[in-house]
């Protein structure tokens, strides 16, 4: 059936076609050459455009695609630095997306007005359906229309049984199966299946509940992150975070007032088959105080630690050999664990030691060191190929180490990645045959500089770090319940159908009397046919089919409206 038989139908029907939803009635276009739209006439039909559900999910889908941009291109709100390495390296693209406003998407003037007007529209859209349907809920099913034999769903035979009686069984029927029933004349109208539009209402609520939550959380939200090393610790201030980022309403003063310690890290991994080196225990044992209480707790990847407002986050872990320093007098100038970065899955890793203060070179003069690192929790063995771990526990460490010396320009004023060596003020050392200095060292081992230039020893102990990401979400619990809400809604509106049902009961000029039954859906459904067949045969034990009457027929689809005016 075509939408503009279903309209003529509904037409057709009256009151008893109409209302089963509550989406605004489209216009019918008026003749060519009818009377133009006045400035009031265009704000209408600008804001009925606006708020219709079509004009809604087009701007949902411009919002989906609108985000496409900020999962692509490195966003200035999460990393400058992989913004500005994306500029240096992109020199063509970069004036192109600083136009587009690319690496600013979520802020962006554009991504803003999507945003906007689809909030307005979903709020225009709901408003209006919600009190249409708060005056449905109130009002009461219509009367039947005067041709039952037109509906979707039709059935009729005739009874012994008084008209009157065969109402009231009905009714009584009718109520029985939920349906909001009452006797309208000589028939008994009933309505069923509210909660579609409920559902599709709810739905709808919940995308406005999901995008407040959404601006709620990028405006109020704070992240950080931070490495913590064995034995050391935290405390929820913003000087003690690596890197922190937060909404644009956010004050440094609601960080939740809590410290943790990282007691241990306890990695175990796969030793054989495919799975070889895959992770089956990755948690951390942590103090944690917050108001002068210690706690003990265990923090695994997807199990954070909550405390207050703020969740504690396990992403990453690594190792922070031990290592000791001397300059040529024997004085120890840097003593400590160094937390060396992983470079792929079995923790082959790579950093640097940098001495800043206390050395002095074999003449006095103050210098600063500085040693690139490269660390192994497994090695191979010697001649057994580069030195890459072959396995991400510590079963067979190893450190190689290359040592330079002069300036590392901390001072300098720019910022250092505390990973990385700035060799541009600095020599490396070389051996007694004029090579640059380089050795691969195991625990307790010790490499000597040159010319009396001091020592670094790798102690016989290797303490694992873990990084943690210290985030508050304010928005989070309010997007969980939009999003239970939608899928509650959305299923409601999708498997529930809206319905009615109308039972007339007259005497026939014989005196008999004739029993109609049809059912009216909002869509067309399968449903709908078997419901009014099974609600028929339960009439029938009020209103047994006369003995001369042939039995009641099943519930079908009367013929299309054109060839019954035939």
């Amino acid at each position: 059936m075509s939408k503009t038989d279903t309209t003529e139908q509904q037409d057709n029907l009256g009151e008893a076609g109409a209302q089963l939803s509550t989406a605004p009635v489209e216009e019918r276009a008026t003749a060519i050459g009818g009377p133009t739209l006045g400035v009031v006439g265009w704000i209408r039909w600008f804001w009925r455009q606006l708020t219709s559900m079509r004009v809604a999910l087009i701007l949902l889908f411009m919002l989906s695609l609108g985000a496409v941009p900020g999962s692509l291109i490195p966003q200035t709100s999460a990393d400058e630095l992989k913004v500005q390495a994306f500029k240096d390296a992109h020199k063509t693209l970069t004036p192109l997306y600083e136009k587009l406003q690319f690496f600013d998407v979520y802020s962006s003037v554009w991504f803003s007005a999507i945003y906007i007007l689809l909030f307005v529209s979903l709020i225009g859209c709901i408003v209006p359906r919600s009190w249409q349907f708060v005056g449905q809920l109130r009002g009461r099913p219509p009367g039947a229309p005067k041709r039952l034999d037109r509906l979707p769903a039709y059935t009729t035979w005739r009874t012994e049984a008084e008209p009157e009686q065969v109402r009231e069984a009905a009714l009584t029927l009718l109520k029985g199966r939920r349906f909001r029933a009452r006797t309208a004349g000589e028939a008994v109208a009933a309505e069923k299946g509210y909660l579609r539009e409920a559902g599709n209402l709810a739905f709808h609520v919940a995308l406005i509940v999901m995008l407040v939550a959404f601006a709620w959380g990028q405006l109020f939200k704070s992240e950080g992150g931070k490495l913590i090393v064995e034995g050391d610790g935290f405390s929820n201030t913003l000087t003690q975070y690596d890197d922190f980022k937060s909404g644009s309403q956010f004050g440094i003063d609601e960080l939740e007032p809590f410290s943790f310690k990282l007691d241990s890290f306890n990695g175990t991994y796969e030793k054989n088959g495919p799975q070889r080196g895959t992770p089956r225990t990755f948690e951390a044992a942590v103090s944690y105080s917050r108001g002068g209480t210690d706690k003990k707790a265990v923090i695994r990847v997807n199990e954070p630690l909550e405390v207050g407002d703020s969740k504690v986050y396990l992403i990453a872990h690594g190792y922070a050999p031990v290592v000791t320093v001397k300059d040529g007098r024997g004085k120890t100038v840097f003593h400590g664990a160094v937390p060396l970065l992983p470079i792929d899955n079995n923790i082959t890793s790579t950093g640097a030691i940098k001495v800043m203060d206390g050395y002095r070179d074999k003449n006095g003069k103050k210098e600063q060191l500085g040693f690139q690192a490269f660390f192994v929790p497994t090695f191979a063995g010697a001649g057994a190929g580069t030195m890459f771990s072959q396995f991400p526990a510590l079963d067979f460490p190893v450190m190689a180490l290359t040592g330079f010396h002069g300036d590392l320009r901390v001072n300098s004023g720019l910022p250092q990645n505390v990973y990385q060596l700035d060799k541009s003020k600095m020599k490396q050392f070389m051996d007694a045959s004029g090579n640059k200095l380089a050795q691969r060292m195991l625990p307790g081992e010790t490499m000597t500089l040159p010319d009396g230039a001091g020592s670094i020893t790798f102690e016989k102990d290797v303490k694992e770090w873990a990084s943690f990401q210290i985030s508050q979400q304010p928005g989070n619990g309010l997007a969980l319940a939009g999003a239970i809400a939608a899928i509650a809604g959305l299923t409601g509106s999708l498997f529930i159908q809206r319905r009615r049902v109308w039972v007339r009961a007259v005497r026939g000029e014989d005196g008999v009397t004739v029993v109609e039954m049809a059912g009216l859906g909002r869509s067309e459904s399968a449903k709908l046919p078997e419901e009014l067949g099974d609600l028929a045969v339960a009439l029938t034990a009020d209103a047994p089919p006369a003995p001369d009457a042939a039995p009641v027929p099943p519930a079908e689809d009367p013929a299309p409206s054109g060839e019954a005016d035939k």
